[in-house]
């Protein structure tokens, strides 16, 4: 890349930051200290601020970058993600949003441990919390990794980690000093950003293309060197049984990992009533609807413009399609017109991994904090303030995003977003599930259900291709690879529901009917809500 690119980039990203780092001082200035306004914002923000919000927060590094990498090297079978992504959120709305609203306060483990024994819950639900968070900030350093190999030309190999760990010290700075309120308005400017940009890039992809999708996509295929079969399922999961495994394994875990993502569940919480949980889902639902529709077009665009040979030559795994095709439609590399769209593309990727560093580092320090500090701690002992150790523990969740970051660095980010989903669908969406609509649910279920699905997710991942036996492992000199599937959730998943049901049923617990009443009412209606 040329001086003008880099030097235009890294004014635009450092002007995000400033603006950022300024919005975190001036709430650090006007915040409380309390529990309730560094977790939760002070429950103040609207239903659209809090779309928009959930939506910055949502519209990750993996779907800017990774998704329409994916589909600019795979055609039809990328689409799965972004039908995957968006599905996930008629779950949310109809089955999540409004009950873990009226049924929590700050995190996951609040909903279950309203009717059971609160230690071994909150430190169950607090483990898996801490699990996912970290696997999703693995994905948005892996994006930052490859953004600034693109940007300095790969000149470097330390550059990549001294950008990992610059956005893991921003991000650190942002939870520790802001809180909620610093985050959620964090998210709010990222969605604009984010959502401007990818409207230009779709117009002037359409332009480029004068308005006709089939032209596109012929070109696509055209320049994909697969022909038709580019538009066509199975290009990479056709191959074998263990591929449309994967495809069945891989649709479930987005589709059913979002309602049971921490960073995503902790946004119902900024808002003041269960009515405005729901229309901030609806608000959320039409932002990222409208954002996926037009990664389709970006993903067809690189395959047409750029073509699948010089994305894969400049980023293995892809997440470099959406930069690459910006300096094209701009003009091409020299010109005035593609550096500043490369650079605006760069700054904008930037500034959406910042945000959704800083929202998923929020709920898995609130989690370390609320829920495992607050159950080990001992009962007499001098006790910090949750608020304090939650601050301590962004620091160290940081320092664990770092060090896998620059491990994984050359895995595609959308790929790694699945894992997190796989293990979100695995251990928690069973365990609130049940908590919300199965009276006889025990504590011994809701523990089994968590480790149930937490344990199987990570052990088949470990055993799996992605981390030995094959070129593109992460250890690819080793081979402990045991487990076909390269994402874990067609086996995990079940292993987690079932697990608490057989939790529930060889427990001689007796369930808390007067409880679970009021938690029915309580998710039902609102009534005694916090």
């Amino acid at each position: 890349m040329t001086g003008g690119h880099q030097t235009l980039a890294l004014l635009l990203f450092s002007g995000f930051v400033a603006v950022t780092l300024g919005i975190t001082t001036w709430v650090s200035r006007r915040r409380h200290g309390s529990a309730e306004e560094f977790y939760a914002g002070g429950r103040l923000f609207s239903p659209m601020e809090n779309g928009f919000a959930i939506a910055g927060d949502y519209m990750s590094a993996a779907s800017f970058l990774g998704v329409t990498g994916l589909i600019a090297l795979y055609g039809y079978d990328g689409l799965l993600y972004v039908v995957g992504f968006l599905v996930a959120w008629l779950v949310v709305l109809f089955l999540v949003a409004e009950l873990v609203r009226n049924c929590g306060r700050f995190t996951l483990a609040d909903v279950v441990a309203a009717r059971m024994s609160e230690r071994p819950v909150r430190i169950a639900a607090g483990t898996s919390s801490v699990t996912v968070s970290v696997l999703y900030l693995v994905a948005q350093m892996v994006g930052a990794g490859s953004l600034v190999a693109l940007l300095l030309g790969r000149t470097s190999g330390a550059a990549q980690a001294w950008t990992v760990i610059g956005v893991g010290a921003l991000m650190v700075v942002y939870v520790s000093l802001g809180g909620m309120r610093a985050t959620t308005w964090i998210q709010i400017v990222k969605a604009v950003l984010l959502l401007s940009g990818t409207v230009v890039l779709t117009v002037l992809v359409l332009v480029r293309f004068h308005g006709d999708v089939d032209r596109l996509l012929l070109a696509a295929a055209d320049r994909s060197g697969h022909g038709k079969a580019f538009l066509a399922p199975g290009l990479k999961y056709g191959g074998s049984w263990t591929a449309r495994l994967d495809f069945i394994s891989l649709g479930l875990a987005l589709v059913l990992g979002t309602a049971g993502l921490p960073h995503i569940l902790s946004r119902f919480y900024t808002v003041p009533t269960a009515r405005a949980a729901r229309r901030s889902a609806v608000w959320s639902i039409g932002l990222i609807g409208g954002f996926y529709l037009m990664t389709i077009v970006l993903g067809f665009g690189a395959a047409a413009v750029v073509g699948p040979q010089t994305v894969r030559g400049s980023n293995a795994a892809g997440n470099t399609a959406v930069p690459l095709l910006a300096l094209d439609l701009g003009g091409g590399a020299g010109s005035t017109g593609g550096t500043v769209l490369f650079a605006v593309v760069a700054a904008v990727a930037f500034a959406t991994i910042l945000a959704v560093v800083a929202g998923i580092t929020l709920a898995s320090s609130a989690s370390v904090a609320h829920d495992l500090y607050a159950s080990l701690r001992r009962p007499h002992g001098k006790a910090r303030s949750e608020v304090t150790v939650a601050r301590i523990a962004a620091v160290g969740i940081g320092v664990v995003a770092i060090a896998l970051g620059l491990l994984a660095r050359d895995l595609n980010v959308a790929f790694l977003v699945g894992l997190a989903f796989a293990v979100a669908a695995s251990a928690n969406l069973p365990v609130l599930l049940y908590s919300l609509f199965w009276r006889a649910f025990t504590t011994r279920g809701a523990v089994w259900a968590v480790y149930g699905g937490l344990i199987p997710a990570l052990g088949l991942v470990l055993l799996s291709p992605v981390v030995s036996g094959s070129p593109d492992s992460l250890f690819p000199d080793v081979d402990f690879q045991y487990f076909p599937l390269q994402n874990p959730g067609i086996v995990s998943i079940p292993l987690g529901f079932l697990a608490g049901w057989l939790g529930t049923v060889t427990s001689d617990e007796v369930a808390d009917e007067a409880k679970y009443a009021e938690t029915e009412v309580r998710s039902l209606t609102g009534a005694g809500a916090v």
